[in-house]
């Protein structure tokens, strides 16, 4: 239903007395003992607003059912079933009336607030991520002298969020977090969230969360052989390493450079009871260098899985991968699949995407190397992050001009200690 709301396009704080409207809709008077019958038919016709009941107390022995005139134009107007139907609970063309209805600022959605008071033809308050009782906005500029109005509405109007943030600047490659402004609500970031039958709780302000990535920790996830082994290179709370660990019951090895990342990845892997699981606080190539290394040298036959989620960094880690097995002496390649993330443009996305892997491996990747390239979602109209999957070439990893690994104390804090298990 269309609503003009007058008084309040430009408000920068939000004023609720000025959110007032009386609309004229049609009513029906119903006898009490008729109600129940009536409402199959005006069910589909019924006036709705939040925390607004349609049927209320009419005159005596009646009750008063308010109607949408967008929906309802007349008791003439029904097909001839639902008159017949109305007939029959006793209700006649003089059974219905107009009515004035007073709308307060409870009764509008934020949708409405918003169109209302937002810049007309830029009433969208772009999108926002939900992360349990955060409101994650990404304000456009234009929008930015309405965003404690902005905040104050979604606090208001979204069941169960008590903090709405702003993002203020981009993210950090390294640590993958950014700054942000509390816009509205309790300065509360621990957040605790349910996915893929795990549940992640962290601190949003100093970790990176995406809940539009669920699908994709979900794809990868479920692509896993069971009891298959998966190093998580930027493991992050654990979004891909706890639900392998605790639903496919892979032998999983989880890193993350962010101290704080780390923190939380340990607390998920307790929270979810996750078993046979190993977490690292080290750099993304070291840990490739030196805990990937070490596991193929020992166990090549068994097949591991790589996750590197870093879409602005990741491939450049890919270096990490020429040369690992230096020294090798097998005979037969370690079956290593990988799954390197990065940011593309629409135009040339697939190509783009497999030339900064080949640049990074300094090779030419056959076909049979790749296993699957997805258009995880789009950041941009310009920004795609899409993710690789392939399979080392052989004598990539073999490479003995390489420099060889990094030969570095590992930090680990272990569920299960042993690297080679």
């Amino acid at each position: 239903m269309e609503l003009n709301l007058e008084g309040v396009r430009g408000l920068t704080e939000l004023d609720r007395a000025k959110f007032v409207k009386d609309i004229t809709v049609p009513c029906a008077e119903v006898e009490n003992k008729s109600a129940g019958k009536c409402m199959s038919v005006f069910k589909k016709y019924l006036l709705k607003f939040d925390k607004l009941r349609p049927v209320v107390d009419g005159k005596e022995d009646h009750r008063r059912v308010l109607l949408d005139p967008t929906k309802f134009s007349g008791f003439e107007k029904l097909s001839d079933d639902d008159k017949k139907q109305l007939e029959e609970a006793g209700l006649s063309p003089a059974s219905f009336a107009e009515t004035t209805v007073r709308l307060h600022y409870e009764n509008f959605r934020a949708e409405d607030v918003f169109k209302a008071v937002l810049p007309e033809g830029k009433e969208g308050c772009t999108s926002f991520s939900r992360i349990g009782h955060i409101v994650h906005l990404n304000l456009r500029e234009h929008l930015l002298p309405y965003k404690l109005l902005i905040g104050q509405v979604l606090v208001d109007k979204m069941s169960g969020i008590r903090t709405v943030v702003n993002k203020s600047s981009v993210i950090d490659s390294t640590y993958r977090n950014f700054q942000m402004e509390v816009l509205a609500g309790e300065q509360d970031f621990i957040a605790q969230v349910k996915e893929n039958t795990c549940t992640f709780k962290f601190d949003f302000s100093q970790v990176y969360w995406n809940p539009r990535l669920c699908t994709e920790h979900e794809r990868i996830v479920k692509l896993l052989p069971q009891g298959a082994v998966l190093f998580d290179v930027f493991a992050g709370v654990g979004p891909f390493s706890v639900p392998a660990a605790k639903v496919r019951k892979c032998r999983v090895f989880a890193n993350d450079l962010n101290p704080h990342s780390f923190r939380w990845l340990n607390e998920n892997v307790r929270l979810n009871k996750a078993q046979n699981i190993d977490t690292f606080n080290m750099d993304g190539r070291s840990f490739i260098r030196q805990s990937l290394r070490a596991f193929l040298m020992t166990q090549p036959n068994r097949p591991v899985h790589v996750t590197m989620n870093l879409p602005a960094l990741a491939v450049e880690f890919l270096d990490a991968f020429v040369g690992l097995l230096s020294g090798y002496e097998g005979v037969e390649a370690p079956d290593v699949t990988a799954h390197v993330y990065s940011f593309c443009e629409e135009t040339s996305a697939i190509a783009e995407m497999r030339a900064k892997v080949e640049l990074a491996l300094k090779c030419t990747l056959r076909d049979e190397h790749i296993v699957e390239l997805i258009d995880v979602r789009d950041v941009s109209p310009k920004k795609h992050m899409l993710r690789l999957t392939f399979r080392p070439p052989f004598d990539v990893l073999t490479r003995t001009d390489h420099p060889p690994p990094e030969s570095k104390r590992i930090k680990l804090d272990s569920v299960n200690p042993s690297i080679n298990h």
